[in-house]
């Protein structure tokens, strides 16, 4: 039998299980084992998993299944919610976007006391109930979470043709919101509806909204954005520094990328000598991620800060430059269009004289910022 796994977040990897399932299925045939979704990738990697787990594209979940369905008898998806409840709503929800009905075996929270194992087509009964008693879980079948789903959670409404609320499941309070990975709020409650008023989200019911962050996410389609609440990564792993390949370059000039959105794909740097990141949470997690490769950043930051991971990493030679509320963005666009000529990368012959100019156009429009060297 062929059979795909698409392995979704870090905590299924840093608990060790994705290692562990991989080696229970290929007692049942062979097994080809890909990444969905795009937060996982950080784990897969300090995991040493790599070669195992194929991380280069950045797909979301129900598009790896799709992929990885094309030569699979049987996929598999593991993922470790925060919760049942929220694991169960990411399987209904990714099962529902997915092309066509896939055969498609979850397996969620394993090695918890709620860990189930949900057999989202029939036609895998068995072999989901053998996975089950090998990992000693429970089977729950697909129409009794599609009825819990469809009863409790109000996923999606619209009103007039222009409003749409999507409920999410599982929140806890005083949690961040992200909306296809941009902080758009904090939990109030647990009870947290989203509205958006002709794709701009308006109002987080059960929560408080922060308006920075939506106007950095823009329009958007609430039915299929990607939500995620609380810690992008719980675990405190400790990083796996890989080492920089070599080029052969004919001068001595440096590449210096810009980043301004912590959403888009910060993997695509890892050969950057150095990046200018811009906001608190983009400097954050550019940080924790780069570090693994050894890139310095030069963040630019504000303090407007949402704790997103546990702890954040920065490479050695790395500033960061704390400025008053506002100033991030402000700063940070001067940097694009002075320095990069509105370009995302440039290059540089010398490291200090560019820290030099940062620090110039910073002091041309503030005298009230510090800097911090790692």
């Amino acid at each position: 039998m062929k059979i795909g796994v698409v392995v979704h977040g870090p905590q299924i990897v840093d608990t060790g299980f994705a290692k562990k399932i991989l080696g229970l299925l290929e007692n049942y045939g062979n097994v080809t084992a890909r990444l969905g979704g795009t937060m996982g990738r950080t784990a897969v990697i300090d995991a040493e998993m790599e070669k195992v787990i194929d991380i280069n594209q950045k797909l979301l979940p129900s598009q790896s299944i799709d992929k990885i369905s094309e030569n699979s008898d049987v996929v598999i998806l593991i993922n470790y919610g925060k919760s049942n409840i929220t694991g169960h709503a990411f399987g209904y929800k990714v099962f529902r976007r997915c092309k066509g009905v896939p055969e498609l075996i979850q397996i969620e929270r394993p090695g918890e006391p709620d860990g189930t194992v949900i057999p989202w087509n029939e036609n895998q009964i068995d072999l989901a109930e053998k996975l089950a008693r090998k990992l000693d879980l429970k089977v729950l079948r697909p129409s009794t979470v599609i009825k819990k789903m469809e009863n409790d959670t109000l996923y999606n409404t619209i009103e007039n043709e222009t409003t749409v609320y999507r409920k999410i499941a599982g929140v806890s309070k005083n949690e961040n919101i992200f909306l296809n990975g941009i902080v758009v709020g904090k939990s109030t409650s647990s009870e947290v509806i989203l509205v958006a008023e002709r794709g701009i989200l308006k109002n987080i019911i059960g929560g408080e909204i922060k308006d920075h962050g939506v106007e950095k996410l823009g329009i958007i389609d609430l039915n299929s954005a990607v939500v995620k609440t609380g810690l992008l990564r719980r675990s405190r792993i400790h990083p796996r520094i890989l080492e920089r390949k070599e080029y052969n370059k004919h001068n001595s000039k440096l590449n210096i990328s810009y980043l301004s959105h912590a959403a888009e794909d910060i993997y695509q740097l890892k050969d950057s000598d150095l990046v200018v990141t811009v906001g608190d949470d983009t400097t954050l997690v550019a940080g924790d991620i780069l570090y693994r490769f050894k890139v310095p950043i030069i963040g630019i930051t504000d303090g407007d800060l949402d704790k997103v991971v546990e702890e954040g990493f920065k490479t050695v030679g790395s500033m960061i430059v704390e400025l008053e509320s506002g100033l991030d963005d402000i700063i940070g666009n001067k940097i694009f269009l002075e320095l990069f000529n509105g370009k995302q990368t440039m290059e540089i012959e010398n490291l200090e004289n560019f820290k030099s100019k940062i620090i110039q156009i910073i002091s041309n429009t503030t005298n009230r910022y510090n800097l911090k060297y790692n």
